[in-house]
């Protein structure tokens, strides 16, 4: 991705840090990644897994770099500046060097293990129904008015993300939805980024290989919750972790909760119907939201709670979010249904944590008659600690539990599903096929009139990765062919 505001504050770097900055440059970007270097920009040369930023200097140089920021001393034709933790500087730069974005933009930030994506999109759907012009910024890309650009991770490098901010603003939008990863927060990618509001989610296992425990997952998720980021919290307090941040955060804080009556919105009724759920929401002055919620699964009621709670903080009313309700949609890979005639339900989800998975085929039971079919793989060269309660959750949620592969990446798949499956006497309920596309052609052919066929992992994704090679695969594609295939026969 490399988009950028069209007008930057050209001033010489000194303004910015007297200290740092002792040689007069002038600039007009910022990047990290050489490749994406333009004239007249500063490249932030940092460590990273494998290799170091010094060793595209020349690329950044030839591309037309005036200036180095490392944490070391380059030798080169350009002036370079050293700092021992550069990174902690890519955004605090980009933030001034693009005129300070996000004090212009009404910003929320969501973050948690799940929800982000279908909280942002809720937010972002109520702003627009509202007349409200918005971006967009998280896992299934980024959105500045009617533009769409793909993304490569959740929340942007913080060069990246500043520059982004800056074109909404350029183009007029007022308010911005975002997805916020631990690993973001962890990585200094919104350093520089002010937030109106924070919201949390949830925090259950996941990303584990990267955090290394449940308490250091905590911790960098709590950062986003204070005065260097955000004016006011919303936190889910029906969720542990979430009880435990709106006891430690320091700033103004409200809570959502789906049965606490003394949180500050919580939902004094909730009816199932075909679609979705007939919703009121109380806030703490006991005034109402009411309306049809057209998505399914209880999961999707907390989303909405967030979210409600989020865009009644930034300037909806009561009347604006009642009307708007029955107009939401949900979000691509998210519970999506697939039909193509078919006499059972078929329902692709991006679940990929244990607590994910449960929820979804819980929410899967809610509404089938006959069996629940359940397809989950998990993911090579990620957190392993999941992938053995990935497996019982599926094992256990589901009549017939079918373990296959998910972007195995530089691990054989086989021995991931070895993991998955450790412990588990699967009968005459579970199946193991190692190849995703056999996995779903079998369970379309096991399904009956009634049943439910819910595809996990993968979502809105395009690709299956095996060993570096990225080949287009979309469950949602491949499952419609699949059903219209053995209609044929």
């Amino acid at each position: 991705m490399s988009i950028r505001p069209v007008k930057v504050d050209k001033k010489a770097l000194t303004s910015f840090d007297q200290k740092l900055f002792n040689t007069d440059v002038e600039v007009s970007g910022v990047s990290i990644n050489a490749a994406e270097i333009k004239s007249g920009d500063l490249f932030v040369a940092l460590p990273g897994a494998k290799t170091h930023g010094m060793n595209f200097i020349d690329e950044a140089i030839s591309n037309g770099a005036v200036a180095v920021l490392s944490d070391r001393k380059i030798d080169c034709s350009i002036p370079v500046f050293v700092d021992q933790t550069p990174r902690n500087l890519v955004g605090l730069i980009s933030d001034w060097l693009y005129n300070k974005p996000f004090s212009k933009l009404m910003a929320v930030g969501i973050t948690g293990t799940n929800g982000k994506t279908t909280t942002s999109n809720l937010v972002k759907q109520l702003w627009d129904l509202n007349k409200i012009d918005s971006g967009l910024i998280g896992t299934l890309g980024v959105e500045i008015g009617s533009e769409k650009i793909a993304g490569v991770r959740t929340t942007p490098e913080a060069d990246e993300l500043q520059a982004l901010a800056a074109v909404m603003v350029e183009r007029g939008s007022t308010h911005l939805a975002m997805e916020v990863s631990s690993i973001a927060i962890d990585q200094s990618r919104v350093s520089g980024a002010k937030y109106k509001v924070v919201a949390f989610s949830n925090l259950t296992q996941d990303h584990l290989d990267y955090h290394k425990s449940m308490d250091e997952y905590f911790n960098a998720k709590a950062k986003l919750f204070t005065s260097e980021y955000a004016q006011l919290a919303v936190v889910n307090i029906d969720d542990l972790y979430g009880k435990k941040l709106f006891e430690i955060s320091k700033i103004t804080k409200k809570s959502v909760s789906r049965n606490d009556k003394n949180a500050d919105w919580h939902y004094s009724k909730i009816e199932s119907i075909s679609d979705g759920y007939k919703v009121e929401i109380s806030d703490k002055n006991s005034q109402v939201i009411s309306g049809n919620f057209p998505l399914i699964g209880e999961h999707n009621l907390d989303n909405l709670l967030l979210a409600i709670a989020s865009v009644s903080i930034c300037g909806l009313t009561n009347a604006q979010i009642s009307n708007s309700l029955s107009k939401l949609k949900s979000v691509p890979g998210r519970l999506e249904i697939i039909s193509g005639g078919q006499s059972f339900s078929a329902v692709v989800d991006y679940a990929h944590t244990p607590d994910a998975v449960s929820r979804v085929l819980k929410s899967a039971r809610s509404f089938t008659s006959g069996r629940v079919i359940g397809v989950l793989g998990c993911g090579g060269d990620r957190d392993k600690s999941k992938r053995a309660p990935m497996g019982q959750a599926l094992f256990s949620g589901s009549d017939l539990a079918i373990f296959t592969s998910d972007n195995p990446r530089s691990e054989k798949a086989e021995e991931i599903l070895k993991e998955m499956t450790g412990g588990i006497n699967l009968g005459e309920k579970g199946f193991v096929l190692t190849d995703r596309k056999d996995a779903i052609n079998f369970a379309v052919k096991m399904a009956k009139s009634g049943d439910c066929i819910l595809l996990m992992g993968k979502g809105h994704e395009g690709g299956q990765e095996i060993n570096g090679v990225v080949t287009p695969f979309d469950d949602r594609v491949e499952l419609l062919n699949s059903i219209r295939q053995a209609a044929k026969l």
